[in-house]
C-alpha cells in the first residue's frame, strides 16, 4: 500500500555539493593566479604549491591522527584555504613562513573550531594577519612584476597604496607621488598588472572576471561584494571632493590593493558571512567602512583583512536578522 510520507523541511534538492562548490571557487581564482604566474613566474608556483600542499596534509593528519575522523581533503575546502593563503601573499616570502601560515590557518584557525562550517573567522584571512604581524618584514617585500620573457631579476618595491601612504605622511600631494613615483599607476595597469603586491593584487581585471563567473553560476550572491564597494566608492568620494591633494580618488581604492580578492573570495565565504540579504548588506557596509578608516587613518597601508576578520565576529549576532516567514504575522 502507498504512503505519503511528511518528513520536515527542507525539501529543495540540489545537485551543488560543498566539493563543487570549492571548485567553482578555485576556478574563478584561476585567470588572477595564471596572470600572477606571467608577472611572478616561478615565485608564484612554489609558493601556492606549498600552501595547497601545507594545507591538505595538515587536514588530513589533524583528522586522521588527532580528532580521528574521516578524512574529509576532497571536498577542496583545504585545497582552497591553502590557494587563497598563496594570493595573500608576496611570491619571494620563505616557503617556511608559508607553511607557518598553513598550520596557523588549518589547525588553528579551522580545525580547532571543529572544521569545516565551524570556523568562526575565515582561516585564510587569519594566516595572513598573523604573519603580517609575525614576519612583517618578509611580507611587505613586494616583488616587482615584471613578464617572464623579459629575463629582468626580481626586485623589491612597495604597494601603490604603500607608496601613496608613505607620501602624504611625509607631507606630500597625490599629484606630486604620482610623478615621483617611478612607476605608472594608470588605470589601466590597475586593470591588467604591473604593480607590486601580492598574487591577489596583480589584476583587477582578472579578478572581476572571478566575480562574474560565481555570479552566474550562483556560487555567491552580489549582495556583500557590491555594498563592500559602494561603501568604499562613497567613503573615498566624500574625501577626495573635499580636497583630491591629500586623497586618492574612490576608483583608485577599489582597484588597488586586496579589496577584490577580499570582498569577492573570502568576505563572502558561506561559514563566516550573514546567511540573509539585509544582514550581509550591513556585513559588506561595514567591511567597506572598517577597511577605509584604517586605509586613510591607520598606520597600515590596507584594512581588508581586519575588516573581513572583524566582521565575521559579527556574524553570530546579523544572522539574528531573518526574512519574516510567509504567513506570519507582524507584532503591533
Amino acid at each position: 500500500m502507498n504512503r505519503l510520507i511528511i518528513s520536515p523541511a527542507p525539501h529543495a534538492h540540489s545537485k551543488e555539493n560543498t566539493q563543487r562548490l570549492m571548485l567553482d571557487v578555485i576556478i574563478a581564482l584561476l585567470p588572477a593566479y595564471m596572470v600572477s604566474v606571467y608577472f611572478f613566474g616561478l615565485g608564484a608556483l612554489s609558493v601556492a604549491a606549498v600552501a595547497v600542499i601545507s594545507c591538505v596534509l595538515l587536514e588530513y593528519v589533524i583528522q586522521r591522527w588527532i580528532v580521528k575522523r574521516p578524512s574529509t581533503v576532497n571536498d577542496l575546502s583545504a585545497v582552497l584555504t591553502g590557494l587563497l593563503l598563496a594570493m595573500n601573499l608576496p611570491t619571494n616570502i620563505p616557503w617556511w613562513i608559508v607553511f607557518l601560515g598553513a598550520v596557523m590557518a588549518i589547525g588553528v584557525a579551522k580545525m580547532s573550531f571543529g572544521g569545516l562550517g565551524q570556523n568562526l573567522f575565515n582561516p585564510a584571512l587569519v594566516a595572513r594577519v598573523f604573519l603580517l604581524i609575525s614576519f612583517p618584514v618578509q611580507m611587505t617585500s613586494w616583488p616587482v612584476p615584471e613578464p617572464l620573457w623579459t629575463g629582468v631579476d626580481a626586485a623589491t618595491g612597495a604597494t601603490p597604496l604603500a607608496i601613496i601612504k608613505e607620501g602624504l605622511a611625509n607631507g606630500g600631494t597625490v599629484e606630486q607621488i604620482m610623478a615621483s613615483a617611478g612607476a605608472d599607476f594608470s588605470y589601466w595597469h590597475l586593470l591588467f598588472g604591473k604593480i607590486g603586491g601580492s598574487m591577489g593584487e596583480i589584476s583587477a581585471l582578472a579578478l572581476l572576471l572571478g566575480f562574474a563567473y560565481l555570479l552566474i553560476r550562483r556560487v555567491i550572491r552580489p549582495h556583500i561584494p557590491l555594498s563592500i564597494f559602494g561603501t568604499i566608492i562613497v567613503f573615498g568620494g566624500i574625501f577626495w571632493l573635499i580636497d583630491p591633494q591629500h586623497y586618492i580618488d574612490p576608483l583608485f581604492h577599489l582597484l588597488t590593493g586586496g579589496v577584490l580578492l577580499g570582498a569577492i573570495f573570502m568576505a563572502t565565504d558561506y561559514v563566516t558571512s550573514p546567511m540573509h540579504p539585509k544582514p550581509m548588506i550591513i556585513y559588506g557596509i561595514g567591511i567597506g567602512l572598517l577597511t577605509m578608516l584604517i586605509r586613510v587613518f591607520g598606520s597600515y597601508p590596507e584594512g581588508i583583512s581586519f575588516a573581513i576578520l572583524i566582521m565575521n565576529a559579527t556574524v553570530p549576532l546579523l544572522n539574528y536578522i531573518k526574512p519574516k516567514r510567509y504567513g506570519e504575522e507582524v507584532k503591533k
